[in-house]
């Protein structure tokens, strides 16, 4: 019979409101209670025209309806009775609560903030020196909405240390402890939601946004905390600007009309607006009606949700509208609460109940509390059922009562105590206080903040107001859904917003202007390498390693030297097999015929030494090629020169010897030869090698060569040879072999050979002449070929050396030998008294001819 009967006023209550009725809702704003709880609500929004003509301190009418902050007051509601039928939490005692409206206004905020503050049962406040002992009518405050408000009302409960508990304030300068002690709330700062917000453009690539915001506090600090937050994460603000508030006396219509050029710049196809719901609707207004631009707005919470906003004709041109909201806990009860009470508000039998019971000293002073709300209807609140934006409300409401619980030391028994609570006792058990709500475990943090998570909301147009669909969540990290996203372009194209396109790989970006998104993008070069896409130069590879143009890594080096398998080494080794075939050939040849003339010319055993010499040369260069070593490079030197000394002292001797014969008088000439032969001759040869014996051995001590690495002198690799420490040691080395192969070259430069015997004089000529022409070009060529190639011309140098040598001095003897033995006599090589034959000596001058 109760179901049927409530269903059946549920209908007849419904059917009523339908008819337009007056209700009885703003009578339900109130209930007395054991601890009473203060309410500050915009359910409604003064005139303009009567914020602009106040000019006495008189009561504002606030006229316009606002659904939302009925739900939030309805939701106080719920939150409260709920706490009164609970068993644990206050058992045996009840809360009370006392809801005004705000309109939005400080001016208005402010009677019902000091009706909070009088004494308890009456309407002053007195002043006194401490107020410690003081009792207010109320125990703590829930609200404002506002960032503004809670500006001014913060200031004025923090000084009686009143709880005071925002379910929308996100202000970041309202976590002052020092200036706002005793102010809590439920939301986030707005750090968390811009944080959120730069976040989100990071993630789909927008580094070239236009930042608005409201002229008030709530909007200039938001601006400047996400400047900071989006210059840390490399997003450039193209324009900065703020979007005034409508005032009378203002001219706001102008300011708006200066930011419409910077919004509707092509390039910036995204717009944060951190503003308040009324500055959103001005700017809103008056854009739709002069050509906005669609564009991507990132919306701040205090108008994501505004019936305001949302309602405005055109809003749907506007574009594509994202935002940040609060995830809380369901309250799957509240629609059905919402719709239960609104009946109950059109029954006139519960509205004669009331009576005049409820009203109390406050209407007398304030008002009615929200005249407008009489006026409602449930399609007017239904648009606002599905949010979870009621949830903030509901936690506040409940932390206040843990702190009253954890304050009256309450049990599942019952309270021990039911004394008078003040209110900066309450406040004392709220800070780093951990209580539930739906569920739904939250803390007060030092600051009075709580940890909350946001959802993503996308405005999706299916009727004259958007709904709110999810498309992501944030909970210290952006969770995006792409896939359910919906843009405003042409085949749902995701927009783009950068100032510069995206640089490739390889290539760094060169900054134009003052905007860091701004670039040109330019390649790294050889040697260097892009680490980040966000690097502003081209970071160099280490010592070790290389990389080619537009790199984005390094390879590390390999390492380089003179190797056994290279074309050059390939040829120089035929080249080496070549001369130490030659050398052993000749040597042969001279050992087969030691006891001719032509060797006896030759000098006999030393022209056998000679040979050997120029052997070791041969060998010498083996040490060229190959890793280069510690060994190896100390040892390339002195083995190489001390045989090339061996043989060219050889051919100082016989230089000398010619010399001698030819122009010095014969009694000098007999003296001087026996010098220049036999043991005296070994001893000079042996004196030479000692001499630069002592050189090679004052080089290796003094500027021993090393093993080095270079790094730089390859593109790719890294160069490992033997570094020579001083140029000039080095030469000093090839002194003494210079200076003998000059000696032989002046004994022999202008002899004139004696008719009818061979001119040995012009093959010393010839040999020496080759070991100037060899190293003569040898210098040039080691100071400008590539360090990795001074090797290769060492090994050259030295064979093509001893090839001249055996050219000009060894291989026309061999030819000698060989094909015109006839000529090998002591008068033609070492001369006599006797002539030779005619027939000889016709024969004689013809061979002298070719040979010449």
């Amino acid at each position: 019979m109760l179901g049927s009967a409530f269903l059946g006023l549920s209908l007849w209550a419904l059917l009523h409101l339908r008819t337009g009725a007056p209700l009885c809702l703003s009578r339900q704003l109130k209930m007395k209670g054991d601890y009473m709880l203060g309410g500050l609500f915009p359910l409604g929004e003064a005139g303009e025209a009567a914020l602009h003509s106040r000019t006495r301190p008189t009561s504002l009418v606030c006229t316009r309806f606002s659904w939302n902050g009925l739900l939030w007051a309805l939701t106080m509601k719920m939150a409260v009775e709920e706490i009164n039928n609970r068993s644990d939490l206050l058992p045996g005692l009840r809360l009370g609560y006392d809801l005004f409206d705000t309109c939005s206004e400080s001016v208005v905020t402010m009677k019902p903030s000091l009706m909070f503050l009088a004494k308890a049962n009456s309407h002053d406040i007195a002043a006194y020196c401490n107020y410690t002992q003081y009792q207010p009518r109320v125990l703590a405050v829930i609200g404002p909405h506002s960032s503004e408000l809670a500006l001014v009302t913060g200031k004025f409960f923090g000084f009686f240390l009143m709880p005071q508990v925002s379910y929308g304030a996100s202000m970041d300068l309202l976590s002052t402890r020092e200036t706002f002690p005793s102010f809590f709330r439920t939301v986030p700062s707005d750090r968390v939601q811009l944080t959120a917000a730069v976040e989100l453009l990071q993630r789909l690539g927008w580094n070239w946004v236009a930042a608005l915001g409201s002229d008030d506090e709530y909007g200039r600090q938001g601006l400047s905390i996400f400047s900071g937050l989006a210059a840390a994460r490399g997003i450039c603000i193209a324009h900065e600007g703020l979007v005034p508030l409508p005032r009378a006396d203002s001219p706001w219509a102008g300011k708006v009309q200066e930011l419409l050029p910077q919004v509707n710049q092509s390039g910036v196809q995204v717009v944060l607006l951190f503003a308040s719901a009324r500055a959103a609707h001005a700017f809103f207004s008056y854009s739709i009606s002069r050509r906005l631009l669609p564009k991507v707005w990132v919306a701040s919470e205090a108008w994501l949700t505004s019936d305001l906003v949302m309602g405005l004709p055109g809003m749907a041109e506007v574009g594509t509208v994202l935002g940040f909201l609060q995830r809380g806990a369901p309250l799957p009860k509240f629609s059905q609460y919402v719709k239960t009470h609104l009946a109950l508000a059109a029954d006139p039998a519960f509205c004669a109940s009331l009576g005049e019971s409820e009203q109390g000293l406050e209407e007398h002073v304030v008002g009615p509390r929200c005249p407008q709300c009489d006026n409602v209807t449930l399609q007017n609140v239904s648009a606002g059922l599905p949010h979870h934006r009621t949830f903030s409300v509901y936690a506040a409401v409940y932390g206040v009562a843990q702190a009253l619980h954890n304050t009256l030391r309450c049990s599942a028994s019952g309270c021990p105590t039911q004394d008078p609570v003040k209110p900066w006792q309450l406040l004392h058990n709220m800070y780093n206080m951990t209580f539930r709500a739906a569920g739904l475990a939250l803390r007060f943090d030092g600051s009075g903040n709580v940890d909350a998570e946001y959802d993503l909301k996308l405005w999706v147009w299916r009727g004259p107001v958007p709904e709110l669909h999810n498309v992501g969540v944030f909970n210290g990290s952006l969770w995006p859904e792409r896939l359910k996203m919906r843009w405003h372009t042409p085949g749902n194209q995701e927009p783009v917003s950068q100032c510069s396109r995206q640089c490739q790989e390889g290539q760094v970006r060169r900054v134009k202007g003052f905007h860091s998104c701004c670039y040109d993008c330019v390649d790294c070069e050889a040697g260097s390498y892009r680490r980040n896409p966000d690097d502003p130069a081209c970071t160099p590879c280490r010592h070790d390693q290389w990389s080619p143009e537009r790199s984005t890594r390094c390879f590390r080096r390999r390492p380089r030297f003179l190797t056994w398998g290279e074309p050059a080494v390939l040829l120089l080794l035929l080249l080496l097999g070549l001369a130490l075939g030659l050398v052993l050939a000749a040597l042969g040849l001279f050992v087969r015929h030691r006891d001719s003339p032509l060797v006896q010319a030759s000098g006999g055993a030393l022209a056998c030494f000679g040979l050997v010499c120029l052997g070791l040369v041969c060998l010498s260069v083996l040490l060229f090629p190959g890793q280069p070593s510690p060994a190896r490079c100390l040892a390339q030197q002195p083995l190489s020169q001390l045989p090339l000394t061996g043989c060219l002292s050889t051919l100082f001797l016989q230089a000398a010897e010619t010399f001698v014969e030819s122009e010095l008088p014969q009694s000098w000439a007999d003296r001087l030869r026996g010098c220049l032969r036999g043991p005296r001759a070994w001893l000079a040869v042996l004196l030479a090698m000692l001499v630069e014996a002592a050189l090679c051995a004052w080089y290796l001590l003094a500027f021993p060569p090393e093993v080095v690495t270079d790094w730089r002198v390859l593109p790719t690799e890294a160069l490992v040879h033997c570094r020579t420490r001083s140029w000039v040691s080095f030469g000093l080395v090839h002194a003494t072999n210079a200076i003998l192969a000059f000696l032989c070259f002046l004994g022999t430069f202008l002899v004139q050979s004696q008719p009818g015997r061979y001119n040995r004089a012009r093959g010393l000529t010839f040999a020496t002449l080759a070991y100037f022409i060899t190293w003569v070009s040898f210098v040039p060529l080691l100071a400008n070929v590539q360090v990795a190639l001074r090797p290769a011309m060492q090994m050259g140098a030295f064979l093509l050396c001893t090839l001249g040598i055996l050219a000009a001095f060894h291989l026309p003897r061999c030819y000698l030998l060989l094909w015109q033995p006839g000529l090998n006599t002591p008068e033609f090589f070492l001369g006599g008294a006797r002539m030779p034959k005619a027939g000889m000596a016709v024969g004689t001058e013809e061979a002298q001819g070719k040979n010449e």
